[in-house]
């Protein structure tokens, strides 16, 4: 049940003791208490703030966030088996939280809506003295939360967030991002489109109409022309539109024989279902067979659409499949906690939340400036994809990306996709003046 007043869930409120107990005061920005930065914990405990969609199309990454983010904070405070901390590179944390606090969290919806992420966010600042806000699944909450932080003198590490933007034209000095971006999904999927579908295709996009949306369809116009592949119209769909029909029926004239779904969560599963309704996967365009690209993949899409992903391909930022010590780790951890394998959504919150608390305590200060001299150009390993790096100049994370393709034979209804290719990091860094992610300055870290 939300909490009004807040618009927090009581539950989780309650069960981790944020406002109850912590005694927490409004931070200095706010209340002219003389403290040294925003929310400067003064007690033995430090709040976080998670901020995920528990409401609109991307409530089912955002319920995943969630497992994740209390998954964490137990490992970090020394309950359970420690998931990926047994693995990670770095040897900071010792299970008995950070900087001599235990941590304990609040939490938001966001609504998969900027405005009401923004609201959410900013209430968990001023009223529940969180030191930092992590979540979201949608590239517009996440730019209006990370500029919402910078303002306030709070570290943001991103959640979900795939638009080129994200640490492009709007990135900020206080922000950070886990996930992997549309620039590098077009630079992995354009050789393993061109390998089984030729050079030779006439593309037709659905997009959904904000950020990520245009930031996907444009790297996927990139790579693919850059194939000899036509784009024969682009068309942009409403977030949380539900019913596609309107969309796919000019699908059927238009003459081309690809369809590149730029949907994400419920959007995409919707969009899916009802274009192989449609037929389009039964469809031959002059001798060849009608082929569907959904470019951003996860585990609980693939799980809403069921059948009508086998054979599709796309990418992911990380898959509970994967062998290294660090995915095993989580998944072994994961399952053992809610009875299933965790989404990509749950490793990348579940990472922003070990890096923030690993940085903080690398730093010795929550003084957001210090962790962000941390964070800057910090390479570690052991927490899934192999060796990763974020960057300095950009606050982007590198690493390996999956290339993903719907099973024709799944074992389960968690085992739809495999992952067909992994790129390496190599592939897909780009230099910091690709001219995609021109037009904005980190600026100076803020402290409050």
């Amino acid at each position: 049940m939300a909490d009004k007043t807040t618009g927090f869930s009581r539950r989780s409120v309650l069960r981790t003791g944020a406002v109850a107990s912590a005694g927490l005061a409004a931070p200095s920005i706010f209340s002219g208490v003389a403290n040294a930065y925003t929310n400067e914990p003064s007690g033995k405990s430090v709040t976080f703030g998670f901020n995920v969609p528990q409401t609109g199309a991307y409530a089912d990454e955002g319920k995943d966030e969630l497992r994740a983010y209390e998954l964490a904070v137990e490992h970090i405070n020394g309950e359970g088996d420690g998931g990926m901390l047994n693995t990670f590179s770095s040897k900071a944390l010792q299970g008995n939280g950070v900087n001599g606090k235990k941590v304990e969290f609040v939490t938001g919806d966001t609504q998969t809506k900027s405005d009401a992420a923004r609201a959410s966010a900013k209430r968990m600042i001023e009223k529940d003295g969180a030191i930092m806000i992590t979540g979201g699944s949608s590239s517009g909450v996440a730019i209006a939360v990370q500029s919402l932080c910078q303002e306030a003198g709070v570290i943001f590490m991103a959640g979900l967030t795939h638009s080129n933007d994200t640490t492009g034209k709007d990135r900020r000095r206080n922000g950070f991002r886990h996930f992997f971006n549309t620039e590098m999904s077009g630079a992995a999927l354009g050789p393993i489109l061109e390998k089984n579908y030729g050079k030779n295709r006439r593309a037709y996009h659905l997009t959904a109409d904000y950020t990520w949306g245009w930031s996907q369809e444009g790297s996927m116009k990139t790579y693919t022309e850059a194939l000899g592949w036509e784009t024969v119209a682009a068309v942009r769909t409403p977030l949380g539109a539900g019913d596609f029909s309107q969309y796919i029926t000019p699908v059927l004239n238009s003459g081309a024989d690809t369809l590149i779904l730029n949907h994400y969560g419920k959007d995409m599963v919707n969009s899916l279902s009802q274009a192989v309704s449609f037929g389009l996967r039964d469809k031959l365009v002059d001798g060849k067979e009608f082929v569907v690209v959904v470019p951003l993949y996860s585990r609980l899409m693939a799980q809403g659409a069921g059948d009508n992903v086998k054979g599709i391909f796309g990418s992911t930022n990380w898959h509970w499949s994967l062998q290294d010590a660090g995915s095993k780790a989580f998944v072994q951890s994961f399952g053992k906690k809610y009875g299933f394998p965790p989404s990509q959504a749950a490793h990348t919150t579940y990472c922003q939340a070990i890096l923030y608390a690993d940085a903080a305590q690398r730093a010795g200060t929550f003084n957001p400036c210090g962790v962000v001299e941390a964070l800057e150009d910090f390479q570690f390993d052991g927490l899934g994809n192999g060796p990763t790096l974020y960057r300095g100049e950009d606050h982007q994370c590198f690493k390996p990306v999956l290339v993903v393709k719907g099973k024709d034979n799944p074992t389960s209804k968690f085992d739809l996709l495999e992952v067909v290719d992994v790129t390496p990091t190599e592939k897909v860094m780009y230099p910091t003046d690709h001219p995609d992610f021109q037009g904005g300055e980190l600026g100076a870290c803020n402290a409050g």
